[in-house]
């Protein structure tokens, strides 16, 4: 990325367009100054010697005064022809009077012999290009010159035959704009080419100053330009270097635009440092001097230091600036990457290849005693950065699609490096932190962990966001979308559909809403809201709670969750556990497989053994339905209610507890506990088999404590009530049991037993002795 504060230093690479002025009006007017002096002796008598005071002397063309040279005293020498001119001005109105450029000095020499004019001692210039549209020579010079050229330099030979003109002391010139200075140049008035030896200093004025060095520098007339060679732009802690500067100029030698090449650097430090590098850089100007557009091409690197260390890389970048001279926006193209090292800081920079494999390594050097933290890569064939304030990088834009690698600080084991795609990102920064990241359409989260399969989401746009340390800390996807995941080479163990999906990186939580779906192994969850665990694949559900557990296969010699039908759940809040493949539903949970049904307000359902533990109250209990079918194949269905029901299909035991009722027709069984034991799945009777839609049925039930057994005849309490369903027969003991007739009376005993398809009943006493009693009972 390029700062203003790192482009204004070419700025100062305008004043270098000062030379060019001074040189082609300095090197003008010498040469028709000096042709001036070379008629002198013939104009005073070339074989005597002479002098005279106030000497003048001008030169017309069509009617214009070229220039005029005055001086307080003129002598010619009659010994080889030599002159002199002392307190000399020097006047220069151009060619179409548009000019008033003055040279000024205490005293210059003529040798015809060898064609030097030599300048004796300091040599003053300077330069006005346009002092008034209506200047007349004749009237003398302008009241007020207007941003007037000062040149000064000294030991100046201009040698007439050559046309060359050369010194090896310093120059020194100012503007109101800036000063500089050179030592030693060279002037060829044939090729118009002005050469600045060494050590060319430039140094702007303002409340931006700065200061411009170069090596050597060659200034041509056609083409109007100036190059320099081993330039050094500096401003407060900001540096510009580069091999070589060509400054071309317009024709009013204003700068047009300037080409870096060679190693272009330049490094902004602060609170935020930063550093560029390319082959090439080019900056167009405006006419008043303000820089319009830069580009950078040839391969561009970018390191930035600070809270976070990020660098970058393009093929080419190309900067506009708003008209108050501030970086507006940058366009980076051909490949570009982004890329934020891990850690808080990084002072070590790479500064070779600057690959992100070379800055990682050294990022992760300087932070190893630090928390662990994400490197973070952005790549795109082009990007669009925008400026906030000519300087703060605010945000970017890809253009076409876009891809983020997220890679966990030394990809530590267990650690899931994550790629996001999309067809367009927009980046938003926090000085040079990455805060946010938006991607659509088509954005895609793919996170790959080692010995795992990839966990691949996809949606309509995302939406991330980064922490301070440069982690991502979560991201948000809308519309449409879809989540799987899987083992290698397996097939999909887990998916989700949703209208929108966050997730939190820190808690590995996806909180999944907008009519979302969770499919884990044949176990599909819908509800109003989902959160999943990815870590530890636990999930939870709230409102309106249905799950459908599929793919079983029939369990032989099972009972109540048997078959292979689906087993649904509905309830109100369901919480998964992965690891025992336990779900607990809450709140009106209702469990059913074909015609089994057990409703609850809490109900705990493990898929992998076919168990279930159902709670309520004594408000709110546990209901179930099953069947008793006798051994015509007449089927009763039987409804028990509960505290509690706890059941395992293997062993094909219900458990009931606290405040147990059982109905069926018009019995009743109440106690404090009951066990009831069914038949196995497809068990035929004596004359058919079960339905697969018909619920389980019974075998066996004990009922234990507080036993009541209500008939609309009789009614019976006792300890322990033993019923057969194949016979219909009840055994009650304990308490001692007791059976109340309304036409009868009361029998009791140790043990009774009754049938509920005959009048028999049989009293058992104690000791050895078996008491049989008959009692006619009305059905």
């Amino acid at each position: 990325m390029v700062t203003v504060s790192r482009l204004r230093y070419w700025f100062a690479l305008a004043a270098i367009a000062v030379i060019v002025v001074v040189a082609g009006f300095y090197v003008y007017s010498r040469y028709r100054f000096f042709s001036a002096v070379k008629d002198v002796p013939a104009k005073l008598g070339v074989e005597i010697q002479q002098s005279t005071d106030t000497f003048s002397l001008s030169k017309s063309e069509g009617g214009r005064t070229l220039f005029t040279i005055r001086a307080s005293k003129a002598v010619q020498f009659k010994q080889g022809g030599r002159a002199e001119l002392h307190d000399v001005n020097i006047v220069v109105y151009g060619r179409e009077s548009n000019r008033f450029d003055q040279i000024y000095g205490d005293q210059f020499e003529y040798d015809p012999q060898t064609g030097n004019v030599v300048a004796k001692g300091v040599v003053h210039i300077d330069l006005e290009a346009n002092p008034g549209s209506d200047l007349h020579p004749e009237l003398g010079p302008p009241q007020e010159l207007k941003n007037p050229i000062h040149l000064k330099t000294s030991g100046l030979v201009f040698n007439q035959k050559s046309g060359i003109a050369k010194t090896d002391e310093p120059i020194e010139f100012r503007i109101p704009q800036a000063s500089g200075s050179a030592h030693g140049a060279t002037y060829d008035s044939k090729a118009s080419t002005l050469t600045l030896a060494s050590d060319i200093r430039v140094q702007t004025t303002g409340p931006r100053a700065m200061n411009l060095a170069a090596s050597h520098g060659v200034i041509t007339k056609d083409p109007r330009r100036a190059v320099l060679a081993n330039v050094k732009v500096e401003r407060n802690d900001d540096t510009m270097l580069a091999n070589k500067a060509t400054l071309f100029l317009r024709d009013d030698n204003t700068l047009d635009r300037i080409l870096a090449e060679g190693d272009v650097q330049t490094s902004a430090k602060g609170e935020t440092s930063m550093e560029t590098h390319s082959p090439r850089a080019e900056f167009f100007m405006t006419a008043k001097g303000q820089i319009l557009t830069a580009i950078m091409s040839g391969g561009v690197s970018l390191d930035s230091t600070g809270t976070n260390h990020m660098t970058g890389t393009a093929g080419r970048l190309l900067a506009d600036f708003g008209p108050d001279a501030k970086l507006d926006k940058v366009y980076a193209s051909g490949g570009v990457k982004l890329f934020q090292a891990p850690g808080s800081s990084a002072a070590v920079l790479a500064r070779v290849n600057r690959s992100p494999q070379l800055v990682l390594a050294k990022a992760q050097r300087h932070t190893a005693a630090t928390s662990p933290s994400d490197s973070v890569e952005l790549f795109a064939q082009a990007i669009n950065f925008y400026v906030k304030g000519g300087r703060l990088l605010e945000r970017a834009e890809t253009e076409g699609p876009g891809q983020i690698t997220i890679t966990p600080q030394g990809a530590q084991s267990g650690a899931a490096t994550t790629v996001i795609t999309a067809t367009k990102f927009t980046a938003v920064f926090d000085k040079t932190r990455l805060s946010g990241v938006h991607g659509a359409p088509n954005a895609r989260v793919v996170q790959s962990t080692p010995g795992q399969g990839d966990r691949i989401t996809t949606s309509s746009a995302l939406d991330a966001t980064f922490d301070k340390s440069g982690n991502i800390s979560g991201f948000v996807q809308q519309g449409n979308f879809q989540y799987h995941e899987g083992e290698p080479g397996a097939k999909v163990s887990r998916a989700a559909s949703a209208g929108k999906a966050a997730y939190n990186t820190a808690t590995q939580v996806l909180t999944l809403e907008g009519s979302p779906r969770v499919i884990d192994s044949g176990m599909t969850t819908t509800a109003q809201l989902i959160r999943l665990n990815r870590r530890t694949g636990d999930a939870e559900a709230q409102s309106d709670v249905k799950t459908t557990y599929s793919e079983l296969k029939p369990q032989p010699n099972r009972a109540l969750l048997a078959s292979a039908d689906p087993v649904h759940v509905t309830a109100s809040r369901m919480l998964f556990s992965r690891a025992t493949e336990v779900a607990h539903y809450t709140g009106n949970a209702r469990l059913w497989q074909g015609a089994n049904i057990v409703q609850a307000p809490s109900l705990t359902f493990n898929r992998e053994t076919r168990s279930m533990d159902a709670r309520g109250s004594s408000n709110q209990p546990v209901n179930t339905v099953l069947v008793e079918q006798d051994k015509k194949g007449k089927v009763t269905p039987v409804n028990v209610s509960a505290a509690r029901l706890s059941y395992t299909d293997q062993q094909r035991r219900v458990r009931f507890e606290g405040g147990v009722t059982i109905r069926t027709g018009d019995d009743t069984v109440s106690a404090n506990h009951v066990t009831v034991f069914l038949k196995a799945t497809g068990t035929e009777t004596a004359k058919s088999a079960l339905p697969s839609s018909t619920p389980s049925a019974l075998d066996h039930i004990i009922a234990e404590g507080d036993v009541v057994l209500r008939e609309p005849s009789r009614h019976g309490t006792g300890d322990k009530l033993v019923y057969t369903a194949d016979d219909g027969k009840f055994v009650l003991t304990g308490g001692p049991p007791r059976i109340s007739d309304a036409t009868q009376g009361t029998v009791t005993g140790s043990s009774l037993t009754f049938y509920s398809h005959d009048d028999r009943v049989l009293v058992e006493g104690g000791g050895t002795t078996r008491v049989v009693t008959t009692t006619r009972v009305s059905k």
